[in-house]
């Protein structure tokens, strides 16, 4: 099968191409076969190269996530192809399938002949974005709403339990209702230091180690960390704008980081943390 611009006309990202642009465009792809089964890429890894799906099926699969089907015609992962962003899923061929791809440096040289050309398409990937990100708040804001109405239903549950005559498992309910109800408490919601915006502790004058979640109440540090659990210890947390004294209670050790309860800040401290925390949130925010 022979992808013309025409095939593409109807997908998001090549749509603001005129026929003769497109044409170029596919000019740089290469065809590429695969056999039922094959592996294209897995999770994790950094991708490559742009993919076109023009015959077969291919299935993608991530943890915890139902699978998708792709069916041609298809561009595959073309928003990680493009800038490089790690595979989020694993893409297996359920059929003999025939692919046209390109890799990025060819690609930079299409853009570079033709700046309308690269323009366009990236104004393309730019709209495919915006509707990624809108579906996305759309099940943020339902994940939103399903917990309030979840933290609402436990709280009047927790209340009929204490109304109604002690039973042996009155208070184990009451108990793991409380843990459920302040588990789900927006000072626990967690953010993520990124490069630009960095975070890590120092202990007792040491090298720095970062930080890698933090909230209102607890800091997770790399496992780095020489850090027992149960230790209390006093740290001092570097933000872009200025270093705070911190002190807490190694909560958990794992693999994944050391889980720091902090101890009570005060207000120009806590406001400091709450102001930083605020900035790397707005990054994911679209206003």
């Amino acid at each position: 099968m022979t992808i013309t611009p025409a095939d593409l006309a109807h997908l998001p990202l090549f749509r603001s191409l005129k026929p003769e642009q497109t044409k170029e465009l596919l000019a740089a792809f290469v065809p590429r076969k695969v056999s039922k089964g094959q592996v294209l890429f897995r999770e994790g890894e950094v991708p490559q190269k742009f993919q076109l799906l023009a015959e077969g099926e291919i299935e993608l699969t991530e943890a915890r996530e139902p699978k998708i089907t792709v069916r041609p015609i298809a561009p595959i992962g073309e928003l990680g192809a493009l800038t490089g962003v790690p595979r989020n899923t694993t893409a297996v061929a359920t059929r003999d399938s025939r692919l046209l791809e390109v890799d990025r440096e060819a690609l930079m040289k299409v853009f570079s002949r033709s700046a309308d050309l690269a323009f366009l398409f990236y104004k393309g990937l730019l709209d495919v974005v915006s509707d990624k990100v809108r579906r996305d708040k759309q099940r943020l804001d339902e994940m939103r709403d399903n917990i309030i109405r979840t933290q609402k239903a436990m709280k009047e549950l927790r209340d009929v339990v204490l109304a109604a005559d002690e039973t042996p498992i009155s208070q184990p309910v009451c108990d793991r209702l409380d843990d459920l109800i302040e588990h789900n408490r927006r000072s626990h919601y967690r953010v993520s230091p990124i490069e630009s915006h960095p975070a890590s502790v120092r202990l007792n004058g040491g090298p720095h180690i970062p930080v890698v979640e933090l909230s209102e109440g607890f800091l997770k540090l790399a496992s780095t960390a020489n850090l027992a659990q149960g230790a209390e210890a006093t740290l001092v947390l570097a933000l872009p704008k200025g270093e705070i004294p911190v002190s807490g209670r190694v909560e958990r050790l794992g693999t994944d980081g050391i889980l720091f309860k902090l101890d009570l800040l005060i207000d120009e401290y806590k406001q400091a943390m709450a102001g930083y925390m605020t900035e790397l949130q707005m990054l994911d925010f679209v206003v």
